[in-house]
């Protein structure tokens, strides 16, 4: 097994508007170990969101390679990075995208549903819904829980199919302070428990104070790679 996660080498993405090239990533090199809490931070059309997609097997870059938790995946076709995504990368997004008419528990389940999971789903379900402190709330739907709440249903959700990483897009965006500190501590708790490789995409300093490193972007480059000092 390697010891990173993600090894992207000249990652570019290029958008075609009729006659126009929008050059979003401009040749990103990036390596991150297995275990690290990483920020990748800019401003808006920086290119964070875009690096994103593709770190996170959302879109294929232009040209580049990459290579996420050991598989080749710039080139997989859509069906191919469909299951690598449901396999290794675990998403929590600002607006939570849990299914309102489903439980906690069917929320959680789903990762596990569309890699065909079927032996001990439900159990593995509860576990994850129990690691982030909602054991009591498995049979409650979205409107029935708070913006924290929901979020932490959203992590479970993220976590459930073991995967090499979790991706955190602005995870406390939607949250009240409070609620958003105990979203992060459950985050950095699964890293120092269980040694989940995360990155926080993000505008807040305050969460990549939390982190051990930060990337910055800026004009579709890295500008700055960083240890924070602690």
């Amino acid at each position: 097994m390697s010891d990173w996660v993600i090894e992207a080498e000249g990652i570019t993405k290029v958008y075609r508007m009729g006659d126009i090239e929008v050059h979003a990533l401009s040749g990103v090199d990036l390596r991150i170990a297995r275990g690290e809490i990483v920020s990748i931070m800019g401003p808006s059309g920086s290119g964070k969101t875009t690096l994103m997609n593709i770190l996170g097997c959302l879109d294929r870059p232009t040209s580049g390679s990459y290579s996420l938790d050991g598989s080749q995946v710039a080139e997989l076709s859509d069906d191919q990075l469909a299951a690598i995504r449901n396999k290794k990368v675990g998403f929590v997004f600002q607006s939570f995208n849990l299914l309102g008419r489903q439980t906690a528990l069917t929320n959680v389940e789903l990762p596990m549903r569309y890699a065909g999971v079927s032996n001990g789903r439900r159990k593995r379900a509860m576990e994850a819904l129990e690691a982030v402190g909602l054991g009591d709330r498995v049979q409650h739907r979205p409107n029935e829980l708070s913006g924290g709440q929901q979020q932490r249903v959203a992590i479970a959700r993220a976590l459930v199919n073991n995967p090499a990483m979790i991706m955190a897009d602005e995870p406390t965006g939607n949250l009240d302070s409070k609620s958003g500190v105990e979203i992060v501590q459950i985050l950095l708790d699964l890293n120092r428990n269980i040694g989940t490789t995360l990155i926080f995409v993000t505008h807040d300093p305050e969460i990549a104070a939390h982190t051990k490193r930060v990337i910055s972007l800026l004009d579709g480059l890295i500008t700055e790679d960083r240890i924070v000092e602690k």
